[in-house]
């Protein structure tokens, strides 16, 4: 069992398939209180009958929708009176070239990739400040420090994180919590499905198919981040498959 989680109210968004649904397994596994946050809730009860969680442990969430978000967290307070962690995981991937003016798909992801972290910056942070601890780990990505062609939004969206989750580090010194900002490469999820056109869709999959490692290794580093000691905060972790060039 890894060190610092037995125990600790974690709570996720997007948790109903690929990084989210591996970090649940994780830290299931470690002894970690969960509350699971997805859209498709009947996902979301099958992952939590599987895991042995309670019927509370799960809540249908849209994170574009701040209210929903709220509720999301305020079940993890109202359940075992705190939250000890966030994990903002929820996010998808429509990649295009902007000459084909895919506004609908800019939309989604802003408000998913940008708005969703925000949204859950904003439920969890009157809980954390007023018990003066807690953890928010947000999920940025290779593409929010290297922009490629046909992802520029995609992109904006993920460098966007970064930057909020910097200035949301030095704002919560005063009260003893910690950030983190995890930054993954080519991992398996169900993120190259978002992409709405057939050849950039074509080219996503080939790479993720030649290059993806397992969603357990994303896992692994949310697990790291939060085992820490609580005098250290693992303020960002950038990782790739081993092949990755990009």
């Amino acid at each position: 069992m890894s060190e610092n989680i037995a125990g600790k109210v974690i709570v996720i968004t997007g948790a109903s398939s690929g990084l989210g649904e591996a970090t649940a397994r994780r830290l299931a596994a470690d002894g970690a209180k969960l509350i699971l946050g997805a859209r498709r809730i009947e996902r979301l009860k099958a992952l939590a009958a599987e895991l042995k969680l309670p019927e509370a442990s799960v809540v249908q969430t849209d994170v574009t929708d701040p209210q929903q978000v709220k509720a999301l967290v305020d079940r993890a307070v109202e359940t075992h009176g705190r939250v000890d962690v966030i994990v903002n995981n929820a996010g998808l991937m429509p990649h295009s070239p902007l000459e084909r003016g895919k506004i609908e798909d800019w939309d989604q992801m802003i408000d998913v990739n940008l708005k969703g972290v925000l949204y859950g910056i904003a439920a969890a942070l009157p809980h954390m400040t007023r018990q003066k601890s807690g953890h928010i780990i947000n999920v940025s990505s290779v593409a929010g420090h290297k922009v490629g062609k046909n992802n520029a939004v995609y992109c904006a969206t993920k460098t966007a994180v970064r930057v909020l989750s910097e200035g949301l580090r030095q704002e919560v010194k005063p009260y003893n919590i910690r950030t983190t900002i995890i930054s993954p490469g080519a991992v398996q999820s169900e993120l190259p499905q978002s992409i709405t056109e057939a050849d950039v869709a074509a080219g996503v999959a080939d790479f993720y198919e030649r290059l993806a490692i397992p969603a357990d290794s994303f896992a692994r580093m949310v697990v790291f981040a939060i085992q820490q000691p609580e005098d250290v905060d693992v303020n960002e972790i950038l990782f790739r498959p081993t092949a990755q060039e990009l």
